[in-house]
């Protein structure tokens, strides 16, 4: 599936978009903030394509001028999630280059994830999780309706296998109506 927006092509990852993942996740701000290792390699990048970014209703971010992936947005349904839902809600995951923020690429995206979720997949609550220290994705979270639920402390995160602390913050096909 491909989506637009107006500044925007939400469109499934590719092999090819290796070199242009490689680009903005070698970045030290990004990955290990959003709980990802740094990319070491252009085929690390293209390892991850294979292995994460082909996952089921994950999203390069692309300019429409170039169509070049320049950040992910992700739905994870159900038991996809990192929170264990149910199949009736979802969580969104996303992350932008260094030289992109700011400009308000990623609420776009996930406003247009949010609708494609509550209008066509029919879920009924949507949920967001950041990081403690990670501003930028709860200020994103904020701008997109989601409210603060919960905090986990003291979680073990797997993928970096370190401790953190993370915010979950949520939004509700209801609450989501009423906003429009």
């Amino acid at each position: 599936m491909i989506f637009e927006t107006e500044r925007l092509i939400l469109r499934p990852w590719e092999e090819t978009d290796a070199e242009s993942l490689y680009e903005y996740a070698k970045d030290d701000r990004i990955g290990p903030i959003a709980g990802w290792p740094v990319h070491t390699s252009v085929e690390n990048s293209r390892e991850i394509i294979k292995t994460v970014l082909s996952a089921p209703e994950t999203y390069a971010i692309c300019l429409k001028e170039d169509n070049r992936a320049i950040g992910s947005v992700g739905l994870m349904v159900g038991e996809q999630s990192n929170i264990g839902l149910p199949e009736t809600e979802g969580e969104i995951g996303y992350w932008i280059g260094v030289p992109f923020w700011g400009q308000g690429l990623v609420p776009e995206a996930v406003r247009e994830i949010i609708r494609y979720a509550f209008t066509d997949k029919h879920l009924e609550t949507l949920w967001c999780g950041y990081f403690e220290g990670n501003d930028k994705s709860r200020r994103v979270q904020e701008k997109c309706g989601f409210t603060y639920h919960h905090t986990d402390k003291d979680i073990h995160w797997k993928v970096m296998d370190d401790i953190r602390t993370e915010h979950i913050s949520r939004l509700t096909k209801n609450e989501w109506d009423k906003a429009l």
